[in-house]
C-alpha cells in the first residue's frame, strides 16, 4: 500500500494568506498523514482510517519519513500528525535526503513524541512504597536517572531531605581563570574520584550500586557513582571523575540521590539497581493501578544530522511535544553542556522550529551546533534536566520562547545558551527566561543581539553568572532587556549584566534591573559601553570591574537604598551624565590590586555625574517614568519602557 501512497495538496488555513494561497516557503505541497492508531501498511493518504478499515494514516514516524523520502529529496513534504501519544522504538534521524520536510501536529491537537516506555505491573513495596520489577535494570542494560508519572516529573530520592552534606576535602590550588588554562595545577585522576566524608552522613549500609552523588562546584557540578566505599578512611571512590576536585573553589556542598533512605516524601522514587526495579512513593490519591509512569529509553527523539557538506536544509518542526529522554552518568561540564537535546541539530541549513514545547526531558531540550539561519520560535522549554536551549551555530534567532525550571538534575544548566565562540550574527529576541539555578542567558562569538527579553530567579542554585553572561565575544548588543529579583546566594556572586573573559566592543544600552544587588558585573573584559539603563536595588548595589579596562559608562541611573559602590573603578575610561542615588548617601570606589581590595575611598562625581535622587515615579512593570526637575531628564537621560519585555502575542 506504500507504494500507492497519494500526493494532496496541503494548505491548512490556519498557514493560509488571505488570498487562501500557501504561504511562501512554509508550507508542503504534498502531506503524509500520521496517527496512533494508524497503520504502517495504508497509504497515509487519509487523516482517518475508511469506512473498510483498508486504507488511513500510517502509526510510526519512522514509516512516516520514508514514505517522504520515497516522494524525492529537496521537494516539499509533509507529516501531519494526529492527537495522541507516540512512544518512539529508537530516534527520528533526519538528513540531508529530508531537505524540505515539514514535521507538524495537525491544527488544535496535542501531540506528543515519547522516548521511553510504560512501566507495569506496580506492586506494594512496604506501606508506603510501590515498585515495578525491571529485568533489564538488574541485568545492567538499562539505566536511567527520570522518571515521568502522570506527566510529572518526579523528584529523586535524596539524601539530606534539604539541605547539603559537606565533604572534609581541600583543594587550595588557585583558579587562574578560563583565559589562565583554569587550574594552576592539574587536578591528578585520584583528586578527581575520591572524596572524604563525615560517617554520620551517610547510612552505614548505602547501596553502593545506586547511590549517586552530586558534587557542587563554584559554577557547576559533576554527577558521579560510587564505586568503592572505605570506611576507615571514611573516603568515596567515584565511579566516574568529576570535573572538579572535590572541595574546589572551597565548595563542600554534595548531595547522595537514589537511594532508599532517601524517600522521605510522596512524590518521590529510586532506580533500585541492585534489586532490578524502579520504587515511587505515590501521591495522596494517586492510584498506580490505573497511573502511567514512563522511564527514558533514549538521549534524544529527534536528530536533524547533516554534515558539512551536506546540511540538512529547510526542515520544519510546529507545534510538537518532545518528552521523556534519558542522560548517561558523566560530569556535564560547564552549563552540563555535555547533554544531548531532546531534539538535536548539528550541519543544518534554514531550518525552523515552531511552537514547540520540550518538557520533563533529562538532559537539554534543544541543543544545536555546527548550523546557520535556525529559528526557534514561540517555544516552551520547561522542566528539562540541562539546559532548556543550546545552539552554537551562526545566524541565529531564539525569539518569543518561554524557558523556565530547567537544570533538574545539573542545576548548572544555562537556560538560553546561544552563540559559541564559532557563532556569529544571532539574535535572542522577546524571550521569557526564569526560575533557573544558575545563569539565565549565556553567550559568546560575535555580534550578536540580545534584546527584550524578560528574566527573573535566575542564579537560585549556583554562583559566578547571571541573568545575561557575556564571554569570549565581540560586539555584541545588549538593549531592552528586563531583569528583576535575583538574588545572591553567595560564592562569586550573581549578577543582572555580566560581561566576562575577553567580552570586547559590546554595548549594554537600555536595560532595566531591578532588585539585583550586582546588576554590572565585569570581569577582564574591555572597551565596552554600558549607557542608558536604570538599575533599582533594595539594599547596597555595586558595579564590579575588576581587572577590566576603557569602559564607558554614561546617562545610567543608578538607585539604592544602601551604599553604592564601584570596585575598580580604575577600570572606567569615561565616566559621565549618570545618577547615583544612595539614599544612605553613602558612595564608594573600592580599590584592588590585582582581585584583593586594598582600600575604600570616596566615589568621585566625574564628569557630569549627579549625585542625586532621579525621583523615580514608576517602573516596576518596566516603564520607568521621572518626575519633572529630575536630574535624570536634565542630563539626557532616555526614558526608559521595557514593559514589553518577553513573547511577543503575536511574535
Amino acid at each position: 500500500m506504500l507504494a500507492t501512497l497519494m500526493v494532496l495538496a496541503f494548505v491548512p488555513s490556519q498557514y493560509a494568506n488571505a488570498e487562501g494561497g500557501a504561504m511562501p516557503d512554509q508550507q508542503p505541497s504534498t502531506q503524509i498523514h500520521v496517527a496512533p492508531d494508524g497503520n504502517d501498511t495504508w497509504s497515509g493518504a487519509l487523516p482517518r482510517s475508511n469506512a473498510q478499515r483498508t486504507d488511513g494514516p500510517l502509526a510510526t514516524l519512522q514509516a512516516a519519513v520514508e514514505a517522504a523520502r520515497r516522494l524525492g529529496a529537496g521537494k516539499p513534504r509533509g507529516l501531519l500528525l494526529q492527537a495522541g501519544n507516540y512512544f518512539l522504538e529508537k530516534p527520528l534521524d533526519l538528513g540531508a535526503e529530508d531537505a524540505g520536510l515539514t514535521i507538524e501536529a495537525a491544527a488544535g491537537t496535542k501531540v506528543t513524541l515519547l522516548g521511553g516506555r510504560r512501566l507495569t505491573g506496580w506492586q506494594r513495596d512496604g506501606d508506603r512504597l510501590w515498585s515495578a520489577a525491571l529485568a533489564e535494570v538488574g541485568a545492567g542494560k538499562w539505566d536511567f536517572r527520570m522518571l515521568v508519572v502522570n506527566g510529572r516529573l518526579c523528584k529523586r530520592a535524596r539524601l539530606p531531605k534539604e539541605g547539603f552534606f559537606l565533604s572534609l576535602n581541600k583543594w587550595d590550588v588557585p583558579w587562574m581563570s578560563t583565559t589562565g588554562g583554569g587550574w594552576k595545577r592539574k587536578p591528578t585522576p585520584e583528586e578527581l574520584t575520591t572524596m572524604q566524608y563525615k560517617p554520620e552522613d551517610l547510612p552505614a549500609d548505602l547501596d553502593l550500586r545506586n547511590a549517586e552523588l552530586t558534587v557542587y562546584h563554584m559554577w557547576d557540578e559533576s554527577v558521579v557513582g560510587v564505586r568503592k566505599r572505605d570506611e576507615t578512611t571514611q573516603t568515596l571512590t567515584f565511579a566516574n571523575p568529576a570535573g572538579h576536585p572535590p572541595g574546589a573553589f572551597h565548595v563542600n556542598k554534595y548531595v547522595v540521590w537514589n537511594v532508599r533512605e532517601g524517600m522521605t516524601e510522596p512524590g518521590q522514587w529510586y532506580l533500585d539497581r541492585t534489586a532490578g526495579k524502579v520504587v515511587y512513593w505515590p501521591l495522596p490519591g494517586e492510584d498506580l493501578t490505573k497511573a502511567e509512569g514512563i522511564a527514558p529509553t533514549m538521549e534524544w527523539l529527534i536528530q536533524l544530522q547533516g554534515t558539512k557538506e551536506k546540511p540538512v536544509r529547510n526542515v520544519t518542526l510546529r507545534g510538537l511535544t518532545l518528552s521523556v529522554t534519558n542522560t548517561p552518568l558523566k560530569a556535564g561540564g560547564f552549563g552540563a553542556g555535555g547533554f544531548a537535546g531532546a531534539l538535536t541539530i548539528a550541519h543544518s541549513q534554514d531550518c525552523l522550529v515552531d511552537g514547540c514545547e520540550i518538557v520533563n526531558v533529562g538532559g537539554q531540550g534543544i541543543k544545536e551546533w555546527n548550523s546557520t539561519g535556525l529559528r526557534i520560535e514561540r517555544c516552551h522549554a520547561h522542566n528539562t534536566g540541562a539546559c532548556g536551549i543550546k545552539c552554537g551555530g551562526g545566524d541565529l534567532v531564539v525569539s518569543d520562547c518561554d524557558i523556565h525550571n530547567v537544570g533538574v538534575t545539573y542545576p548548572s544548566a544555562i537556560a538560553l545558551w546561544g552563540g559559541g565562540k564559532e557563532g556569529k550574527g544571532c539574535q535572542f529576541l522577546h524571550n521569557a527566561v526564569h526560575d533557573c539555578p544558575y545563569t539565565a542567558i549565556a553567550c559568546g562569538g560575535d555580534n550578536h543581539l540580545i534584546e527584550g527579553n524578560l528574566m527573573y530567579h535566575a542564579m537560585q542554585e549556583l554562583h559566578d553568572g547571571a541573568a545575561i553572561y557575556l564571554t569570549f565575544c565581540k560586539r555584541i548588543t545588549v538593549r531592552g532587556n528586563f531583569v528583576r529579583d535575583i538574588v545572591d546566594t553567595g560564592g562569586y556572586g550573581a549578577s543582572a549584566y555580566y560581561l566576562d573573559e575577553q567580552a570586547e566592543d559590546c554595548l549594554v544600552e537600555g536595560n532595566l534591573s531591578l532588585r539585583v544587588s550586582r546588576p554590572s558585573h565585569n570581569h577582564m573584559a574591555k572597551n565596552n559601553t554600558v549607557r542608558n539603563n536604570v538599575f533599582v536595588a533594595d539594599g547596597d548595589l555595586t558595579l564590579t570591574f575588576p581587572k577590566s579596562s576603557d569602559y564607558t559608562l554614561e546617562n545610567n541611573v543608578i538607585a539604592a537604598k544602601g551604599k553604592i559602590a564601584f570596585t575598580n573603578p580604575a577600570g572606567i575610561a569615561a565616566f559621565r551624565s549618570n545618577v547615583l542615588f544612595s539614599a544612605k548617601g553613602d558612595y564608594t570606589a573600592e580599590i584592588l590590586d590585582n582581585y584583593s581590595k586594598t582600600g575604600d575611598e570616596a566615589l568621585k562625581a566625574g564628569e557630569s555625574n549627579a549625585f542625586a535622587d532621579p525621583v523615580l515615579t514608576e517602573f516596576e512593570d518596566g516603564k520607568v517614568r521621572f518626575a519633572p526637575g529630575s536630574p535624570a531628564v536634565k542630563l539626557g537621560t532616555k526614558q526608559l519602557d521595557v514593559s514589553g519585555a518577553g513573547p511577543r502575542a503575536n511574535g
